[in-house]
């Protein structure tokens, strides 16, 4: 990578070249376009907010496709393909914005019905829905009866919630019932928390991840685990890894995914992290919480960006 070699100044105007974490900012992707050959971009907090599609991020992944580039979307949505791109029509982002898309509810689809593990080959057939109507998508068309309650399962499939005020306490006394029955958890979607317009909502990580604390086993499927990755790799033959690069605003899910199959990658941090890292008006992070949390999360991205333009 070969980005601007400017570091991210703090709020007070003052060098921050003390803070060894924090990579280099850019003022827009037209910086490194030309390193790159393949993009892999998250969705939500990048792309969209979940009600309309950011204009300049839209008018970025156009320029880029104009250039030659390969353009992957790539999102824990516990949906499949198909509901993703009628998603993405409902939000505004035109169809030439892109050249693939994948969902974690699409992967996870598909280990459902290939049962391509011990896991997965042991999780039976009695399939309890902890998520909303919405996501049904994930399960239908396959050999699954669908359980009314946790005593009458085999397996859990969390995809999310119904309401996106909803909270984990909300779901605390069924958590509780899921594990005392012993189930195993398939989880649509690792991230545990995405904005909703100006609603931080929770995900059915963070179900998972209450699952896991309770004691119970869960099978991931999305960000930042390295099969999906893998399957966006195919969908882009013939573009070799460093000429691939990763584009999303959660260390804990984009970046470390990224690092995972070792690719670049740049950190939107206008989005979820936005608060944390107390960005100004401009999505410009105190340069102090964004080191902070890179060291915290062991994630470095090879560079940043306050919002995904050209």
């Amino acid at each position: 990578m070969a980005p601007s070699d400017r570091a991210l100044s703090s709020h007070d105007g003052t060098d921050d070249r003390a803070l060894p974490d924090n990579p280099p900012f850019l003022s827009g992707l037209a910086e490194l376009s030309d390193h790159y050959d393949g993009f892999i971009v998250d969705l939500w907090g990048v792309v969209h907010d979940g009600e309309r599609a950011h204009a300049e991020a839209a008018d970025c992944l156009i320029r880029l496709r104009r250039l030659g580039k390969q353009v992957c979307l790539l999102s824990n949505a516990p949906r499949r393909v198909p509901a993703v791109v009628a998603k993405l029509r409902e939000v505004g982002l035109p169809d030439d914005a892109y050249d693939h898309v994948l969902s974690s509810g699409e992967a996870t689809h598909l280990a459902l019905r290939d049962r391509p593990d011990d896991f997965h080959r042991g999780l039976g057939d009695r399939c309890l829905h902890l998520g909303p109507l919405r996501d049904t998508d994930v399960y239908e068309g396959l050999p699954l009866t669908i359980a009314q309650t946790p005593e009458d399962a085999s397996f859990v499939l969390a995809t999310g919630i119904d309401d996106w005020d909803e909270t984990l306490e909300d779901h605390e006394p069924m958590l509780q019932r899921i594990a005392a029955a012993g189930l195993p958890m398939v989880c649509a979607n690792p991230d545990l928390v995405v904005h909703v317009g100006e609603i931080l909502a929770i995900c059915a990580g963070l179900m998972a991840q209450r699952h896991e604390e309770l004691g119970g086993n869960v099978a991931y499927h999305g960000k930042p685990h390295p099969p999906i990755y893998r399957r966006c790799f195919d969908l882009m033959p013939g573009i070799p890894r460093d000429r691939i690069l990763a584009i999303g605003d959660s260390l804990r899910t984009d970046i470390a995914g990224a690092l995972a199959v070792g690719i670049d990658s740049v950190f939107v941090t206008g989005g979820i992290h936005r608060d944390d890292l107390a960005c100004d008006g401009a999505g410009r992070p105190d340069p102090r919480r964004f080191a902070e949390a890179v060291a915290e999360t062991s994630c470095r991205p090879d560079a940043a960006i306050a919002a995904m333009r050209w």
